[in-house]
């Protein structure tokens, strides 16, 4: 259920602060934590392929929101709440340079899913701190 943590005792911590604070949401699918390049660091409930492809996309989902907010002088992108017929996504930036996306089932409350993802977020804080790559310089 977890992918590629930095060690095996990093791992164990961030699994368990995903899994006390997500087994907490109604409908919880999974989540996967992730780098803002799209890079899968921890996966719950998800298998790796799945995962693998959600951080790709939940990378573009990011990066999309973060351009947006720059663009109107928004300031920090604290999350973002998606919608579907069946699933709810939420997306949060934690730490310095990765994301969390979480998946609910419709059963899921948004404020609960949403402050639950924000309360997880700041919780893997201090174990998240991947630095984001610097811009190619322009020409």
């Amino acid at each position: 259920m977890t992918t590629t943590p930095n060690s095996a005792t990093s791992s164990e911590m961030i699994f368990s602060i995903l899994d006390n604070h997500l087994s907490r949401i109604a409908g919880i699918q999974g989540a996967v934590l992730l780098s803002n390049d799209g890079i899968p660091l921890t996966a719950y409930l998800l298998d790796r392929d799945q995962s693998e492809r959600m951080a790709a996309a939940a990378s573009g989902i990011a990066a999309t929101m973060k351009a947006i907010s720059r663009e109107i002088d928004g300031g920090r992108v604290i999350r973002q709440l998606v919608e579907m017929d069946d699933r709810y996504l939420c997306v949060v930036g934690c730490g310095e340079g990765s994301t969390l996306l979480v998946v609910t089932s419709r059963k899921a409350r948004l404020g609960e899913l949403g402050g639950e993802a924000v309360r997880t977020a700041q919780a893997l804080g201090e174990w998240l701190g991947t630095p984001e790559r610097p811009q190619a310089p322009k020409p």
